[in-house]
């Protein structure tokens, strides 16, 4: 449970609104509920300020569906990752109300009125290629779930370095820049040589042979000339998104 979610919990009992023996029921998963294949961690939302989320790889149909009826039950929530169709469309069968995002191989229960934006200011999401959408969707769609307002740009990499310089109002009003890159991954040095801002790099593993899987975009980042360009690891739009939020909901 989030704050907010407490406070909203605590006032609807100082009120009247809310029995006591309900509001120890709405706890009573709190902070940690065992499903016996999962421990899920009620409390991530007070110790890292956000809801945790369900990476679908390497689990079962029914364990993905046990952890995020459980996160459903006492958020009213979840978000799931690098969720495959038949994950999709059961979760989908299952919550009614949740958004399925092919692209982004995700799927996301939003609570209900949905909570307004909490992040100071813009996520710009940057995309080299058409081919890096999948992972710069996954970070958009993770942003936006942790409260921030997400705009982007898409395939302005340095084949047509014009591309990019034609949008440098976007960029110097973000308060954050996701730059998503394969191949050469030379886009983040761009970006991270436009702006004052801080610029989360991801690499992707698109490109040719020599690109290794991304280990090239990956290095490429690493030993960036632009100071201060910060990266994460092959293919991580999540992690790249998260890093982003913390940053954009600093006091």
């Amino acid at each position: 449970m989030t704050p907010t979610q407490i406070r909203e919990l605590l006032e609807q009992v100082a009120r009247g609104a809310l029995t006591p023996a309900a509001a120890v029921e709405a706890l009573g998963r709190f902070p940690v509920e065992d499903l016996g294949f999962a421990s899920v961690d009620h409390a991530r939302g007070l110790t890292q300020g956000y809801q945790e989320v369900v990476l679908c790889e390497g689990k079962t149909p029914e364990q993905v569906e046990g952890i995020c009826g459980a996160l459903a039950q006492a958020t009213g929530a979840f978000l799931a990752t690098r969720a495959e169709p038949g994950i999709r469309e059961r979760l989908c069968a299952r919550f009614s109300r949740a958004d399925a995002n092919t692209l982004a191989r995700t799927v996301r229960l939003r609570r209900e009125p949905a909570p307004a934006p909490t992040g100071r200011g813009t996520v710009l999401i940057v995309t080299a290629g058409t081919s890096d959408l999948p992972v710069a969707e996954e970070a958009g769609v993770v942003a936006e779930a942790f409260g921030n307002v997400v705009t982007r740009l898409n395939d302005v990499g340095v084949a047509g370095i014009h591309r990019i310089l034609r949008h440098s109002e976007e960029l110097r009003t973000a308060s954050v820049v996701i730059v998503v890159a394969g191949m050469d991954g030379a886009l983040a040095s761009v970006v991270g040589g436009l702006v004052k801002v801080p610029v989360v790099a991801v690499p992707t593993s698109v490109g040719y042979g020599a690109a290794f899987g991304g280990i090239s975009a990956l290095l490429a980042m690493l030993n960036s000339c632009a100071s201060g360009v910060t990266v994460v690891n092959i293919d991580n739009g999540f992690g790249a998104a998260v890093a982003a939020s913390r940053i954009n909901h600093l006091p």
